[in-house]
This record gives C-alpha cells, sequence and structure tokens, in this order.
C-alpha cells in the first residue's frame, strides 16, 4: 500500500483496513444493494468492519442505507459483523434501523445481541430514535414493540429529560404510547 493512503486511512478514522480498495468496493456494493457483487467481495476478503472517513462500514450501511434488506444484513452478521459497532453518531446498527422503522432489521440486530440501551452522541437510544424520528406508522409501532418487548428500559430519557412515552404522547403516537405504557413507561 503506498504511504500517502496509509497515512490517508489512518487519518480517516483509524480503522485497520487490511485491503482499501476491496473494502471500499464492499461498502458501494452494500449501498447500491447488490447482493451478490457484495457476497463475492466478501468471499475475496473484504472486511464487512472496515470504516471509511464518515465511520461506515458495510456492515452499518446495511442497517440503514439499502432500505429494509434482511439478506444483505445477514450476510454481514454471518461474516463477523461487530453488531456493537457505532457510527459517527456513537449510533449503533439498532439505532439507525429503529430510526428508519425496519422491523425485521430491527429483530435480526436484537437476535444478534446488539445493545439495546445505548445512547449516541444525540442523547437518544433505539427508542427514542423510533419515536421521535419515526411517523408513527405500522412500522415504526413495531420497530417500538420489538425493542420493548428485548428488554429495553423505556424510561431512559433524552438529553433533555423527556421521556420515550412523553415523545410518543407529544406526537399523538397512541399506540407507541400504549405499548410504553404496558412496559411500564412512567409519567
Amino acid at each position: 500500500m503506498p504511504a500517502t493512503l496509509v497515512l490517508l486511512v489512518a487519518a480517516c478514522g483509524g480503522s485497520d483496513e487490511s485491503d482499501p480498495e476491496l473494502n471500499a468496493n464492499l461498502r458501494e456494493a452494500t449501498r447500491a444493494g447488490r447482493l451478490a457483487e457484495a457476497r463475492g467481495l466478501i468471499e475475496q476478503g473484504a472486511d464487512v468492519n472496515a470504516k471509511d472517513g464518515t465511520e461506515q462500514s458495510a456492515y452499518l450501511l446495511a442497517t440503514s442505507e439499502v432500505g429494509e434488506s434482511p439478506a444483505l444484513l445477514d450476510l454481514m452478521l454471518g461474516s463477523g459483523a461487530d453488531v456493537q459497532a457505532k457510527d459517527s453518531y456513537n449510533g449503533t446498527g439498532l439505532i439507525r434501523a429503529a430510526h428508519r422503522g425496519y422491523p425485521e432489521l430491527v429483530r435480526r440486530l436484537i437476535e444478534a445481541g446488539v445493545e439495546l440501551d445505548h445512547v449516541n452522541r444525540l442523547g437518544w437510544t433505539a427508542l427514542l430514535e423510533a419515536i421521535i424520528l419515526g411517523d408513527g406508522g405500522h412500522d415504526q409501532v413495531e420497530t417500538v414493540r420489538l425493542i420493548v418487548e428485548a428488554g429495553a428500559d423505556v424510561n431512559i430519557a433524552d438529553n433533555e429529560g423527556v421521556t420515550p412515552l412523553e415523545h410518543a404522547e407529544q406526537a399523538g403516537y397512541d399506540e407507541i404510547g400504549a405499548i410504553l405504557v404496558a412496559a411500564g413507561a412512567a409519567r
């Protein structure tokens, strides 16, 4: 690897990319939703955990940036994805999937053992992100239900002290509010 490329990789997030070009191609294939290409790159040695300068890895992209694609996420999980990896917001893949309202990805991430109550730089857990950035529709409700049923703490407030239940009530998300109350959310 040329010395300037080594310095660039080191400056762009400190990831230990054994083959930066192969890893970049994997991120691009994942971002574009090209499953067969991603599989082939992994078979060639691409690292699903290698991050670029924006703290994106193929694994993190598969949790949020390609629609709800369980096949891509399953490929990443089966290829050694670090489910506790964090993005530039210090958010987990679960936070990213919850934000987008991808219940099937949320289910798979929970099964893989991702931390449920991790708080990102915005002061939000996956539960808060699903409520604050969600639309209250069916997929968001199912996302919240999965996170709550997995044992997430329903009373972790954001940085301003606003609880998930308060956010749900302020947004008029009655079904989400009922899930939270049933799980012991305090008013």
